[in-house]
């Protein structure tokens, strides 16, 4: 799963009046959240949830998640992280690290998500951002190259959950970091 030779990250400090930090993310049982540049399942219902945390906030997402989505998605701004410092996309803001991502995306004072892919979503937990956890986890096992982190369940529990019956049953848990 996570790559030997990622550098690790320092821990940012929140700051009071911060916006809420949200990672937002569908695995599969086996933590498979992509093959190559694509999404391998398709999940009646289970984009509409996306969207309805989503909308009106602000997304952050790695370059790769971005191309993969093709274009920002109405009704949320975007950051998008890249290395390639030259990185341009019209109708977004790139930066090249997550703490610039947010230092931007918290200026704008609306819900922050964090939505991908797995490289984003290891920093953003390394860097211990986030105060919420959406995770659907779709019933099923799945080949990929791209997988989520593991859940650091001494910080965040799970305080709701539920079970959607579609194309490839799926089960919703939103975590809360519990008090340090």
């Amino acid at each position: 799963m996570p790559n030997i030779d990622e550098k690790p990250v320092d821990k940012l400090t929140k700051t009071p009046g911060m916006p809420t930090v949200t990672i937002i993310a569908a695995r599969a049982q086996n933590h498979v959240i992509g093959r190559g540049d694509e999404i391998p399942w398709r999940v009646k219902g289970e984009q509409k949830l996306f969207k309805e945390l989503t909308m009106g906030g602000c997304m952050i997402m790695g370059r790769k998640t971005f191309e993969s989505i093709g274009r920002p998605l109405p009704g949320r701004d975007t950051i998008i992280v890249s290395r390639n410092a030259a990185f341009r996309h019209e109708g977004c803001e790139c930066v090249t690290d997550i703490p610039a991502a947010l230092k931007l995306a918290n200026a704008k004072g609306v819900p922050v998500h964090i939505v991908g892919g797995g490289e984003i979503y290891r920093q953003a937990l390394e860097l211990d951002i986030a105060d919420v956890l959406h995770i659907t986890t779709i019933e099923t096992e799945v080949e990929g190259d791209v997988y989520f982190p593991q859940i650091p369940t001494a910080i965040f529990s799970v305080v709701e959950e539920q079970k959607y019956q579609s194309n490839i049953d799926y089960l919703y848990q939103r975590y809360e970091r519990t008090a340090t």
